[in-house]
């Protein structure tokens, strides 16, 4: 084969293995290797192919002296396929390194669609699907996830991000505490047998997986920062909003229906929380 290979960058399926495209088939049976994240998986999923091809493993781990190795191979004629686990390669995955590297050598690399986790919570989300922010994993210390919160916290843009069971709530406790308690749509065994959403508010979200603890990688989707009030540069809480239409004679199931929608929270919600501030404001008095 004479010139340099090409890189391809494979999705493969995230659950259902009919998910697999025609393109993946044939671009698989082309390539002369196989690099991928987890052999022992890739492994089934090209014998459910019925492909057998020479595989590399590249990871997180050995992606320093993996990915060179690829190149050099790309580089002197051969093509490759790069795999994840699940879904694209170099979406919170160590592909997006290898796709540099390629870049930086002037191999040409090329896209094959096909499954994703992110898009596919955003489109069954019910929350507005553009623009969106992709956050992947959040930072795994407490205090770096508290700062890269607070730094995302008034994107005006749908935000996606993976989470894991074991941490899950506590980092939608942290999003309720930080963000303030925005609409949500949680995401899990998505195109799978079990595939299952969850769609309300943040503390709705964590009363519900209090009753049935989280299992399986998350996808959360979570609506952006509550818009401008008319054109000014910050955003009143919606409790105040809702609390200066009513000071001015608005009426008060027509002006809670407005603050929820244009802050994209329930009317329960806001409705309950008018009703234990005047309580409190009751106490004080």
């Amino acid at each position: 084969m004479a010139g340099e290979g090409k890189l391809f960058l494979c999705a493969t399926p995230i659950g259902n293995l009919d998910d697999v495209t025609v393109r993946l088939v044939k671009v698989l049976r082309q390539v002369e290797l196989v690099a991928a994240e987890n052999t022992a998986r890739t492994l089934k999923l090209l014998n459910h192919l019925a492909v057998r091809k020479k595989l590399l493993s590249y990871h997180e781990h050995n992606k320093a002296k993996a990915g060179p190795k690829l190149i050099d191979f790309i580089a002197a004629g051969q093509d490759a396929a790069l795999l994840s686990d699940a879904g694209y390669p170099a979406i919170a995955d160590p592909g997006e390194h290898l796709v540099r590297l390629a870049l930086e050598r002037g191999i040409e690399v090329v896209p094959v669609p096909g499954a994703n986790a992110a898009l596919c919570a955003l489109v069954a989300s019910g929350i507005e699907a553009a623009p969106f922010f992709f956050g992947g994993f959040l930072p795994r210390s407490k205090k770096r996830r508290e700062d890269t919160l607070l730094l995302w916290r008034d994107l005006p843009a749908t935000v996606i991000l993976y989470e894991a069971p074991h941490r899950l709530l506590t980092v939608l406790a942290e999003i309720n505490r930080l963000w303030g308690d925005r609409k949500i749509a949680l995401a899990r065994e998505l195109t799978k047998i079990y595939e299952e959403f969850f769609r309300g508010s943040v503390s709705e979200s964590l009363a519900w997986l209090a009753a049935k603890p989280p299992r399986g990688e998350f996808t959360i989707v979570l609506s952006g920062a509550p818009k401008p009030d008319g054109g000014q540069a910050t955003a009143l809480p919606p409790l105040e909003k809702l609390r200066r239409l009513l000071a001015a004679g608005a009426d008060k199931k027509d002006s809670i229906k407005k603050v929820a929608l244009e802050y994209k929270i329930s009317k329960r919600e806001l409705y309950q929380a008018l009703l234990k501030s005047d309580a409190e404001g009751k106490d004080e008095e």
